[in-house]
């Protein structure tokens, strides 16, 4: 059962909304003055606030900015019987999660009010998990990634080697370092080497380490990566990049447990704890002979599939919040609302990047966007061709369905820039003479808003 507040100065509105809540199994508190409905919101919980705009004294809008301005995170729905567009514009811009207009449809707002209400929950829960895994950007919801956590929770405690595997982009060294974190040597040091970013004749130095004087340019001993990881967990990304010569150097020192550095005289004993991944079909390498067999069988103990992100569609609303609110700390941004159509926007898009592409993507966003992340934001905010593909599907040509996503952007420059043509046409890169012809063809005015 969800907690919502309803703000409205009209009795007989709070009754009808409240007896529609109750029915639908919500708990409905209502309130008739805005500065009361702020007091009520900073000392108790709800999991959504449905405000009118007008209303005598203080206004919805400014019970919207005062309850983002004291840290209030409950999304707001804003509701009115006097809308217009610039009133919308700005209750979106303030951070409603929302705007409906009165008369209100039970149907439309119930629909909204449970949007509203998961989105709560799972900021709720991003919080938690993000409690959970140590601080690491592991963030989850989706029944995929729980069959992933379930695995590295069952493994995490034993000494098994661990294969994970998934495309670029997945997350493959956080699951790894979530897998140390869970284990006995989480005390102890966590290293990595990524095998395809080593050049061929460097890598077993990398690993192995080097005596002073063993070859030009070892001025001095140094560890190698097993070395360093005594006692720990040493990640071996990209494993299936390695060279083959020296696969086989890697299988003795995971048959013995011992090193020898390059220009040495002796084996170094090292107890590591080996945990390796990569985006490849192991199989198909060992049978084309770019794999030996034998290292597979040493590593391939317990393997972990790593889901790409377009198969963890519902993880993408959490990981968003994760990484906007991470961004906007380290660099002292403001905090941007982000809409519920700019999450299903996100979501419709198949992240061939996955993970690591989505957090440059919500980047950017936050640099786009002046108080919102919206729609339009996302679509200039994706790849270009992945923008079109991530519109909502429509009827018509392609070239009408072009001339909508241009409109849409044109629109919203205009307002951006107070409906300056010679901003607007700087800011999206075209001739001011063009920009005219390109409004004309599209029907819009010069307020920004299509005929």
């Amino acid at each position: 059962m969800s907690h919502i507040l309803l703000v409205d100065d009209d009795a007989n509105t709070l009754a009808s909304l409240a007896r529609a809540f109750r029915l639908a199994g919500h708990e409905a508190t209502v309130c008739d003055q805005a500065a009361r409905a702020l007091e009520l919101a900073k000392t108790q919980r709800f999991d959504v606030i449905l405000s009118d705009v007008v209303m005598p004294g203080k206004d919805g809008l400014t019970l919207l900015a005062e309850l983002k301005a004291a840290g209030v995170e409950t999304p707001v729905v804003m509701i009115s019987g006097q809308a217009n567009v610039e009133m919308a514009v700005r209750a979106t811009r303030l951070g409603a999660l929302d705007f409906l207009e009165k008369p209100l449809s039970t149907d439309k707002l119930l629909l909204t009010v449970e949007t509203a209400v998961k989105l709560t929950r799972l900021e709720d829960e991003n919080r938690r998990l993000r409690q959970r895994v140590g601080g690491h950007e592991i963030v989850w919801t989706s029944s995929a990634m729980r069959q992933v956590m379930a695995k590295v929770e069952r493994v995490a405690a034993s000494e098994t080697r661990v294969c994970i595997l998934g495309e670029t982009g997945t997350g493959k060294e956080l699951v790894a370092r979530t897998v140390h974190d869970r284990s006995p040597r989480r005390n102890g040091p966590f290293v990595t080497l990524n095998c395809a970013a080593v050049p061929a004749e460097l890598i077993e130095s990398e690993l192995f380490g080097h005596e002073k004087g063993s070859f030009t340019g070892a001025a001095s001993r140094h560890l190698g990566k097993f070395e360093q990881a005594h006692g720990g967990t040493l990640f071996l990304d990209e494993i299936g990049d390695m060279p083959v010569l020296m696969q086989a150097k890697l299988l003795r020192v995971l048959e013995n447990g011992e090193v020898e550095r390059i220009g040495g005289d002796r084996s170094v004993q090292v107890d590591v704890r080996v945990v390796v991944a990569t985006h490849r079909n192991l199989d198909e390498l060992v049978k084309s002979g770019g794999f030996r067999q034998d290292l597979y069988h040493r590593i391939y103990v317990f393997p972990i599939v790593l889901p790409p992100l377009r198969d963890r569609r519902d993880d993408i609303p959490m990981l968003v919040d994760y990484f906007a609110e991470s961004i906007a700390s380290q660099n002292d941004w403001p905090k941007r609302v982000i809409t519920a159509d700019a999450y299903e926007q996100l979501q419709r898009y198949s992240w061939p990047g996955n993970v690591r592409e989505l957090r440059n993507v919500v980047e950017r966003l936050l640099l786009l966007a002046d108080d919102a992340v919206d729609v339009v934001t996302v679509r200039l905010g994706l790849p270009s061709e992945a923008a079109i593909a991530a519109a909502p599907a429509t009827t018509g040509a392609l070239s009408e369905r072009v001339d909508a996503y241009e409109k849409e952007v044109i629109v919203r420059e205009l307002k951006q820039h107070n409906n300056s043509m010679t901003e607007t046409a700087r800011a999206l890169g075209l001739e001011r003479s063009h920009l005219y012809k390109k409004c004309q063809q599209l029907g819009i005015t010069r307020g920004g808003n299509s005929q």
